[in-house]
Protein backbone atom coordinates (compact mmCIF):
# COMPACT_ATOMS: atom_id res chain seq x y z
CA UNK A 1 0.00 0.00 0.00
CA UNK A 2 1.05 3.41 -1.29
CA UNK A 3 1.45 6.18 1.56
CA UNK A 4 -1.07 8.71 -1.26
CA UNK A 5 -3.21 5.37 -1.25
CA UNK A 6 -4.24 6.20 2.54
CA UNK A 7 -7.67 8.37 3.66
CA UNK A 8 -7.22 11.46 5.03
CA UNK A 9 -10.24 10.70 7.38
CA UNK A 10 -11.72 7.52 8.27
CA UNK A 11 -14.77 6.52 10.86
CA UNK A 12 -13.25 5.34 13.73
CA UNK A 13 -15.11 2.25 15.74
CA UNK A 14 -14.25 3.11 19.48
CA UNK A 15 -14.16 -0.05 21.26
CA UNK A 16 -13.28 -0.78 24.70
CA UNK A 17 -11.19 -3.45 25.61
CA UNK A 18 -10.08 -4.51 22.53
CA UNK A 19 -6.92 -2.88 20.32
CA UNK A 20 -5.78 -4.51 17.16
CA UNK A 21 -1.76 -3.98 15.84
CA UNK A 22 -0.80 -4.03 12.37
CA UNK A 23 -0.38 -7.53 10.54
CA UNK A 24 -3.18 -9.20 12.26
CA UNK A 25 -6.48 -10.12 11.89
CA UNK A 26 -8.88 -10.00 14.25
CA UNK A 27 -12.86 -11.10 13.57
CA UNK A 28 -15.51 -8.73 14.91
CA UNK A 29 -19.55 -9.23 15.72
CA UNK A 30 -21.38 -5.97 14.67
CA UNK A 31 -24.91 -5.52 15.99
CA UNK A 32 -25.53 -1.46 16.79
CA UNK A 33 -27.12 0.48 14.46
CA UNK A 34 -24.89 2.92 13.90
CA UNK A 35 -21.70 0.51 13.35
CA UNK A 36 -23.77 -1.35 10.55
CA UNK A 37 -24.35 1.82 8.84
CA UNK A 38 -20.40 2.51 8.96
CA UNK A 39 -19.15 -0.83 8.20
CA UNK A 40 -22.15 -0.41 5.41
CA UNK A 41 -20.78 2.78 4.63
CA UNK A 42 -16.70 1.38 4.59
CA UNK A 43 -17.81 -1.83 2.20
CA UNK A 44 -19.45 1.11 -0.25
CA UNK A 45 -16.01 2.74 -0.50
CA UNK A 46 -11.99 1.34 0.44
CA UNK A 47 -13.28 -1.08 3.50
CA UNK A 48 -11.20 0.84 5.80
CA UNK A 49 -11.94 1.22 9.53
CA UNK A 50 -10.27 3.18 12.19
CA UNK A 51 -10.07 0.85 15.89
CA UNK A 52 -9.68 3.00 18.75
CA UNK A 53 -9.85 2.76 22.59
CA UNK A 54 -11.95 5.18 24.47
CA UNK A 55 -9.89 6.66 27.35
CA UNK A 56 -10.84 5.22 31.09
CA UNK A 57 -12.45 8.55 32.02
CA UNK A 58 -16.14 9.04 33.30
CA UNK A 59 -16.65 11.63 30.10
CA UNK A 60 -20.24 12.85 30.85
CA UNK A 61 -20.90 12.03 26.78
CA UNK A 62 -20.91 8.10 26.90
CA UNK A 63 -21.76 7.61 23.12
CA UNK A 64 -19.04 10.36 22.49
CA UNK A 65 -16.10 9.32 24.83
CA UNK A 66 -12.67 11.14 24.81
CA UNK A 67 -10.61 8.75 23.07
CA UNK A 68 -6.86 7.78 22.69
CA UNK A 69 -4.74 9.80 20.17
CA UNK A 70 -3.16 6.58 18.39
CA UNK A 71 -5.11 3.78 16.94
CA UNK A 72 -4.61 1.07 14.20
CA UNK A 73 -6.26 1.79 10.46
CA UNK A 74 -7.92 -1.71 9.67
CA UNK A 75 -9.33 -3.19 6.17
CA UNK A 76 -12.62 -5.81 5.73
CA UNK A 77 -11.24 -8.42 4.47
CA UNK A 78 -14.23 -10.77 5.23
CA UNK A 79 -17.99 -10.04 5.32
CA UNK A 80 -20.67 -12.06 6.38
CA UNK A 81 -24.37 -11.14 7.05
CA UNK A 82 -26.45 -12.98 9.87
CA UNK A 83 -29.81 -13.93 9.78
CA UNK A 84 -30.74 -11.88 12.82
CA UNK A 85 -29.01 -9.14 10.68
CA UNK A 86 -25.40 -9.01 12.51
CA UNK A 87 -22.47 -8.65 10.35
CA UNK A 88 -19.59 -10.79 11.12
CA UNK A 89 -16.34 -9.19 9.53
CA UNK A 90 -12.52 -9.95 9.96
CA UNK A 91 -10.60 -6.81 9.81
CA UNK A 92 -6.55 -6.67 8.68
CA UNK A 93 -4.37 -4.36 10.94
CA UNK A 94 -2.42 -2.17 8.22
CA UNK A 95 -1.02 1.04 9.79
CA UNK A 96 -1.15 2.81 13.63
CA UNK A 97 -2.90 6.23 12.80
CA UNK A 98 -2.84 9.94 15.02
CA UNK A 99 -5.72 11.58 15.67
CA UNK A 100 -5.66 15.41 14.17
CA UNK A 101 -9.08 16.35 14.29
CA UNK A 102 -12.93 15.19 14.82
CA UNK A 103 -15.33 16.04 12.26
CA UNK A 104 -18.58 17.11 12.51
CA UNK A 105 -21.23 14.90 10.31
CA UNK A 106 -24.54 13.82 10.33
CA UNK A 107 -23.46 10.45 10.53
CA UNK A 108 -24.79 8.68 13.99
CA UNK A 109 -21.01 7.41 14.25
CA UNK A 110 -17.34 9.32 14.03
CA UNK A 111 -15.42 10.36 11.33
CA UNK A 112 -11.62 12.02 11.94
CA UNK A 113 -9.43 13.46 10.42
CA UNK A 114 -5.82 11.58 10.82
CA UNK A 115 -2.03 11.11 10.05
CA UNK A 116 0.08 8.35 9.45
CA UNK A 117 3.03 9.76 9.10
CA UNK A 118 5.07 9.10 12.33
CA UNK A 119 4.06 5.28 11.31
CA UNK A 120 5.36 4.67 7.81
CA UNK A 121 7.39 1.57 8.82
CA UNK A 122 4.11 -0.44 9.63
CA UNK A 123 3.36 -0.79 5.68
CA UNK A 124 7.55 -2.09 5.37
CA UNK A 125 7.41 -5.95 3.86
CA UNK A 126 11.06 -6.15 5.12
CA UNK A 127 11.71 -7.70 8.35
CA UNK A 128 13.27 -6.03 11.19
CA UNK A 129 16.63 -7.16 12.07
CA UNK A 130 15.94 -8.76 14.91
CA UNK A 131 16.34 -12.56 15.50
CA UNK A 132 14.03 -15.23 17.35
CA UNK A 133 17.13 -15.93 19.85
CA UNK A 134 17.19 -12.48 21.33
CA UNK A 135 13.39 -13.47 21.95
CA UNK A 136 13.67 -16.45 23.38
CA UNK A 137 13.63 -15.42 27.34
CA UNK A 138 10.62 -13.10 26.18
CA UNK A 139 8.71 -16.17 24.48
CA UNK A 140 9.81 -18.36 27.62
CA UNK A 141 8.12 -15.60 30.24
CA UNK A 142 5.10 -15.11 28.48
CA UNK A 143 4.09 -18.73 26.96
CA UNK A 144 4.47 -19.10 31.11
CA UNK A 145 2.21 -15.83 31.88
CA UNK A 146 -0.28 -17.23 29.35
CA UNK A 147 0.06 -20.97 30.79
CA UNK A 148 -0.86 -18.86 34.21
CA UNK A 149 -3.86 -17.67 32.50
CA UNK A 150 -5.52 -20.33 30.89
CA UNK A 151 -4.57 -18.79 27.15
CA UNK A 152 -4.13 -21.42 24.73
CA UNK A 153 -1.21 -20.21 21.91
CA UNK A 154 -0.31 -22.45 19.34
CA UNK A 155 3.69 -21.45 19.29
CA UNK A 156 4.57 -23.53 16.33
CA UNK A 157 2.20 -21.80 14.05
CA UNK A 158 3.35 -18.51 15.50
CA UNK A 159 7.11 -19.84 14.79
CA UNK A 160 6.10 -19.87 10.79
CA UNK A 161 5.07 -15.92 10.78
CA UNK A 162 7.29 -13.00 10.74
CA UNK A 163 8.79 -11.79 13.61
CA UNK A 164 7.11 -8.96 13.50
CA UNK A 165 3.72 -10.47 13.17
CA UNK A 166 4.23 -12.97 15.84
CA UNK A 167 5.26 -10.02 18.22
CA UNK A 168 1.83 -7.98 17.42
CA UNK A 169 -0.21 -10.97 17.74
CA UNK A 170 1.23 -11.70 21.24
CA UNK A 171 0.94 -8.33 21.96
CA UNK A 172 -2.71 -8.39 20.90
CA UNK A 173 -3.62 -11.10 22.57
CA UNK A 174 -1.57 -11.02 25.53
CA UNK A 175 -3.50 -10.66 29.00
CA UNK A 176 -1.44 -7.67 29.84
CA UNK A 177 -4.21 -4.59 30.34
CA UNK A 178 -5.50 -2.10 28.16
CA UNK A 179 -3.41 0.75 29.30
CA UNK A 180 -0.36 -1.38 28.66
CA UNK A 181 -1.37 -3.00 25.31
CA UNK A 182 -2.21 1.16 24.07
CA UNK A 183 1.65 1.42 25.58
CA UNK A 184 2.93 -1.40 22.98
CA UNK A 185 0.46 -0.04 20.14
CA UNK A 186 2.49 3.07 20.82
CA UNK A 187 5.79 2.11 20.73
CA UNK A 188 7.67 4.13 17.75
CA UNK A 189 8.82 0.36 16.13
CA UNK A 190 9.38 -3.45 16.83
CA UNK A 191 12.37 -3.07 18.61
CA UNK A 192 11.09 -0.96 21.38
CA UNK A 193 7.64 -2.88 21.53
CA UNK A 194 9.57 -6.04 22.08
CA UNK A 195 11.87 -4.53 25.25
CA UNK A 196 8.18 -2.98 26.61
CA UNK A 197 7.07 -6.52 26.20
CA UNK A 198 9.75 -7.66 28.55
CA UNK A 199 9.09 -4.74 30.97
CA UNK A 200 5.74 -5.53 31.68
CA UNK A 201 6.75 -8.77 31.76
CA UNK A 202 9.05 -8.41 34.08
CA UNK A 203 6.45 -7.30 36.85
CA UNK A 204 4.09 -10.40 35.78
CA UNK A 205 6.49 -12.65 36.48
CA UNK A 206 7.72 -11.31 39.98
CA UNK A 207 3.62 -12.23 40.71
CA UNK A 208 4.50 -15.24 38.85
CA UNK A 209 7.67 -16.84 40.09
CA UNK A 210 8.04 -15.26 43.44
CA UNK A 211 4.65 -15.29 44.59
CA UNK A 212 5.54 -16.59 48.01
CA UNK A 213 7.29 -13.33 49.18
CA UNK A 214 3.90 -11.25 48.60
CA UNK A 215 1.34 -10.20 51.08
Amino acid sequence: MKKFELPKKIPVFPLSNFIIFPKTTVPLNIFEPRYIDMINESMRSNKFIGMIQPMNSNSADKTRPDLHKIGCLGKITSFRETEDGRYLIELKGLIRFEIINELKTDKKYREFVVTFEKFQNDLDIKKEDLKFSDLELIFKDLKSLFEKRGFIINWKELEKQSLDETINALAMASPFSLEEKQILLEAKNLDIRKNKIAEILSTYTYDLFNNTTLQ
